[in-house]
């Protein structure tokens, strides 16, 4: 696992042994509150063992990449070129993998870039985050005070950080960690996302070589940031069908039956990008 910083940007980088021969690398996108850390965790090894060059980014004011202290001053088009930046300096476009936030910011490049295929895991829907945090209001008033919380870099408790990310077990050794690596978010961006900047699907689309074919959405049947509701909502604007996960929660990429995503993106990605 290599860590470079391109104009101070974060870039995880997991090489393949034997990589596949014709297959674009792979760019994953970190939601809110995280880095490219969760991704370090289990996909990055995984994917490169199967043969990827996968890179993980982390976003303008996240993990190690610049200015940590103008996080606020951070707006989704921001992101956006922080994504832009990082493609270039990659020796093709890469495949995109964002999840919850990062699924957003992917919808937005896409809106003006060109990527071989794209991955929506637990996505931000193109509706926004208005839906999300009415359903929290209603439902979970604590966790979305806690959210509120972890946004202005005030402490949680870690039942709280449990029960939103996610549904199966986690070792108290593991969620402490992931505490610890968490981090507050940009108000700025979290404004975009729920109503300033939200992203015009058919121009996403017509940025992806086969438009919808070559787009792949996953959601978890308990997630209570991103429902299975929204993230159908989100196939349903972009005419795919969604995926959803019984039994998992938010943090696809973290929970115990992580590979059962991660090798269905591969599946796809050999179908559809590597025919």
């Amino acid at each position: 696992m290599n860590a470079r910083r391109a104009d101070n940007l974060e870039v995880l980088h997991c090489a393949p042994q034997n990589a596949r021969p014709g297959m674009p690398p792979l760019l994953f996108l970190h939601g809110a509150y995280t880095a490219a850390w969760c991704w370090q965790e289990r996909f990055l090894p995984f994917f490169a063992a199967a043969g990827f060059h996968s890179h993980a980014l982390s976003l303008s004011g996240h993990g190690g990449s610049r200015r940590r202290d103008h996080l606020d001053s951070y707006s989704i088009d921001d992101y956006v070129n922080d994504v832009v930046e990082a493609v270039d300096r990659l020796p093709e476009p890469p495949i995109l993998i964002g999840h919850s936030m990062g699924g957003f910011v992917v919808q937005k490049y896409l809106e003006r870039h060109a990527a071989p295929a794209a991955v929506l895991m637990c996505s931000v829907p193109p509706q926004g985050l208005a839906a999300s945090a009415f359903g929290m209001l209603f439902n979970r008033p604590g966790m979305l005070a806690d959210l509120n919380r972890m946004m202005s870099g005030r402490q949680v408790a870690l039942d709280s950080l449990r029960d939103a990310l996610f549904a199966q077990p986690v070792s108290v050794d593991d969620l402490m960690r992931y505490y610890r690596m968490a981090q507050p978010e940009s108000h700025r961006a979290i404004w975009d996302m729920t109503l300033f900047n939200l992203p015009h699907t058919q121009r996403a689309l017509a940025n992806l070589p086969d438009g919808h074919d070559n787009l792949l959405i996953l959601g978890a049947e308990h997630d209570l940031i991103i429902p299975a509701s929204l993230v159908e909502m989100t196939a349903r604007s972009y005419n795919v069908a969604a995926t959803i996960y019984p039994g998992m929660g938010h943090a696809l990429m973290l929970e115990a039956d992580w590979r059962k995503p991660a090798q269905d993106i591969i599946d796809w990605l050999e179908q559809q990008v590597g025919r």
